[in-house]
């Protein structure tokens, strides 16, 4: 894969996580997900945190796969793929504890 797109592929892979963790929340709270009682939470709870934490392994792995050599390219690539990994962290923590289904 071509650095450019590594480049763009730690911001792509956290839109695609933002949006996925959005409408899982929408669908959750539509479908009544946090009045299903688990061990540790709720199916709406923990769905929220098991995709927040698929999100980030992949951004990991995205920093992890970037070209390491040296050169103006590679330095770009890994610097998408810290800002996608960060972006994950940092505006998807909330569902680790927040539960705001309804008004």
């Amino acid at each position: 894969m071509s650095w450019p797109a590594y480049a763009l592929l730690g911001p792509g892979l956290w839109a695609l996580a933002f949006a996925a963790v959005y409408a899982l929340h929408g669908t959750g709270c539509a479908l009544g997900w946090p009045a299903v009682p688990l061990l540790w939470g709720n199916l709406h709870t923990i769905l929220l945190q098991g995709a927040w934490a698929v999100a980030l392994l992949a951004a990991g792995t995205v920093l992890l796969l970037a070209p390491r050599a040296a050169g103006t390219g590679p330095a770009i690539a890994r610097a998408g793929a810290w800002i996608g990994l960060i972006a994950v962290l940092l505006t998807l923590f909330p569902v680790l504890g927040l539960g705001t289904c309804g008004a």
